[in-house]
């Protein structure tokens, strides 16, 4: 796979034929964009935008404890270890730093290329905030424009064919 130096710029929207909307985020591409038109498959790798400190509940999506009478911490972790072996073990999930690591989103599409003035139009989002730098790696992979804005951008099915009126 090939790889493409981008900045993400920003997210926006575009309809499809049907009026359905559908999310993309704008790329900044430096350098030319020989290989790179519309229905090209892209993987895009990222640093995700960081939290900071974040306890276990909003970090690990732990439940808490009950909100009734007698449970006085409500987001606090619980036990976090046992007589033996006498310490904590590693990977044990706690409050700590949250984001700022890499991510890659798979299997995005390109939806448009303006070569004047070298951005993309990616659908879908893609890790980091706006001018964070992200690297595009390119695969073989090719699909229709056609069957790229079919798709319901909310849960991916396949749109209906509106259906015809009776005629009378």
């Amino acid at each position: 796979m090939r790889m493409i130096p981008a900045k993400k710029l920003n997210m926006t929207q575009i309809w499809n034929d049907d009026g359905q909307v559908i999310p993309v985020t704008v790329l900044a591409v430096e350098g030319q964009l020989e290989d790179v038109e519309p229905g090209v498959v892209i993987n895009v790798q990222g640093r995700s935008k960081g939290r900071g400190t974040a306890g276990p509940v909003k970090r690990h999506g732990f439940h808490g404890a009950p909100a009734s009478h007698g449970h006085d911490h409500p987001r606090a972790v619980g036990s976090i270890g046992q007589r033996f072996p006498q310490h904590t073990r590693p990977g044990l999930r706690m409050a700590g730093h949250m984001g700022a690591k890499k991510a890659t989103v798979k299997n995005s599409v390109v939806l448009a290329v303006d070569r004047e003035q070298n951005l993309l139009t990616i659908k879908g989002s893609v890790p980091g905030h706006p001018q964070a730098r992200v690297k595009v790696f390119l695969t073989e992979k090719k699909q229709s424009m056609k069957e790229i804005m079919r798709y319901n951008a909310t849960n991916n099915t396949p749109t209906q064919p509106a259906a015809e009126e009776p005629k009378v």
